[in-house]
């Protein structure tokens, strides 16, 4: 097959679809790659090494949409690639449509076969092509926060670990997944007072040991909730709803209860955001002040570390990108967890959370395929 990976457009995006190690890999299965010009440049991921791993290189997006059937990216295509796109594509990136019903409208009409990272599932359970974004989103979230506390910033000018006969800055996490996990280690490693929040009783239990009791983990009732975000001087929004919109933890009143120059961390703000002030920033311009609560909710937080980032998404998404360049989409027929990350095929909705969220008609992914 002939795969192709673009140069993500997305402000301030420096991710890209594949390493050239990964290309390798593609090359060596009999598969032809092209790359754009400069894809990997910012990650100091030359042209050159695309094409010592096999690549060919071309100068623009549509000549790669143009000579190519895979489409492997990182962030969701805006406009000017949806144009690109033909029934004939596969598209396999992240897409969070449930909260982008622009989107979704123009990936319907287009008629590729789009598949998300984001609800492919694993064996075990869990979303392991989501999981090392996740990760680093979660430890950046902590750098972040502290960041922001600073008083050139619009912080309350604390220091997340204090310092000898000064209390430490008091960090809330909301939601103990992969993101909350990652984001209480960091936190906690600066030395910070952590709590964390959670509905999942057998989540706080494996939390609490995995923390050995430094992380406070408590049931996320609306009570305590309420209680905990009045006093935090950092508050990270780590919950997520497998395919579908976030959900709103904090209202805008609950907001305004919070301390003049704490900071909101919206990690959930590609999927619609979690808290009801937020909307989305950039790294170039990553925070505004509302009711005196400093908000970060940067849409592509990985991209303040590419190069890592990259790789690690590589190393999650090859086996997949392997079996799709193979067999095309013979390789949603054999695996079911591939075929949870359909989202669309044939102008239809193939993911149920998505569907629901967007009111579309969903069309189960197996019937839309043809898988048996």
């Amino acid at each position: 097959m002939r795969v192709g990976v673009p140069k993500e457009i997305k402000a301030d995006e420096h991710r890209v679809g594949l390493t050239p190690a990964g290309v390798r890999e593609l090359c060596q299965r009999g598969h032809t790659v092209l790359v754009q010009r400069g894809c990997g440049s910012a990650i100091e991921f030359t042209d050159q090494d695309y094409v010592a791993a096999g690549a060919s290189v071309v100068d623009t997006a549509e000549e790669l949409y143009q000579q190519t059937q895979l489409i492997v990216k990182v962030k969701e295509p805006l406009p000017e690639e949806c144009s690109l796109l033909r029934p004939d594509h596969l598209l396999f990136a992240y897409l969070h449509l449930a909260a982008d019903k622009t989107l979704t409208e123009a990936l319907l009409r287009c008629g590729a076969t789009c598949i998300a990272y984001e609800t492919v599932t694993g064996p075990g359970g869990g979303l392991p092509l989501l999981a090392p974004m996740s990760e680093v989103a979660g430890r950046l979230a902590a750098q972040a926060g502290a960041h922001h506390l600073e008083l050139a910033q619009g912080g309350r000018g604390v220091l997340l670990g204090g310092v000898p006969g000064v209390a430490p800055a008091r960090v809330l996490v909301i939601g103990g997944g992969v993101v909350g996990t990652q984001a209480a280690r960091v936190a906690l490693g600066m030395g910070a007072d952590v709590t964390v929040l959670d509905r999942s009783l057998p989540r706080l239990r494996e939390l609490d040991e995995q923390f050995q009791g430094r992380v406070k983990c408590e049931y996320a009732s609306v009570e305590r909730l309420e209680a905990l975000i009045v006093q935090a001087e950092l508050v990270i929004g780590a919950v997520l709803i497998a395919g579908a919109a976030a959900p709103r933890l904090l209202s805008e009143e609950q907001v305004k209860k919070m301390q003049n120059g704490a900071v909101l961390v919206d990690v959930a703000i590609d999927q619609g955001g979690c808290f009801a002030t937020s909307r989305p920033t950039t790294h170039q311009k990553p925070t505004y002040k509302l009711h005196g609560v400093v908000h970060y909710c940067v849409a592509n937080i990985p991209s303040a570390a590419a190069r890592t980032a990259t790789s690690a998404l590589t190393h999650a998404t090859l086996p997949h990108t392997l079996a799709l360049a193979d067999l095309g989409l013979d390789a949603l027929r054999k695996d079911q967890h591939l075929l949870a990350g359909l989202n669309i095929h044939d102008g239809a909705v193939t993911q149920e959370a998505v569907a629901h969220s967007l009111d579309y008609p969903y069309k189960n992914g197996h019937a839309a395929i043809g898988a048996v």
